[in-house]
């Protein structure tokens, strides 16, 4: 059964590559959906794919090169819409 996730990340999330970073784990697992930064210097990914996938993503952001950035973590489940193909960085 697929999932809808809504994750919004804090801290030092712009500017260092972390968009690319979630892109590529999004990728590599087969999540799609999409991330970008928001205005509040917070970064925002809205996904879908398996529970079990969804926490791989949540879980290789939260433990690859991009954690030491990471303040707070928000997270949000719903069920999928199923409105994504693919998964891309948004820009605002």
């Amino acid at each position: 059964m697929k999932k809808r996730l809504s994750v919004f990340w804090s801290g030092r999330v712009q500017g260092v590559g972390f968009r690319y970073t979630a892109e590529s784990a999004a990728l590599e697992l087969g999540v799609i959906g999409w991330v970008r930064n928001l205005p509040d210097e917070r970064v925002e990914a809205l996904c879908e794919g398996t529970e079990k996938t969804l926490k791989a993503f949540l879980e290789r952001i939260a433990t690859g090169p991009m954690k030491s950035y990471i303040r707070q973590v928000e997270i949000h489940w719903d069920k999928a819409t199923g409105e994504f193909d693919d998964f891309q960085i948004r820009f605002y």
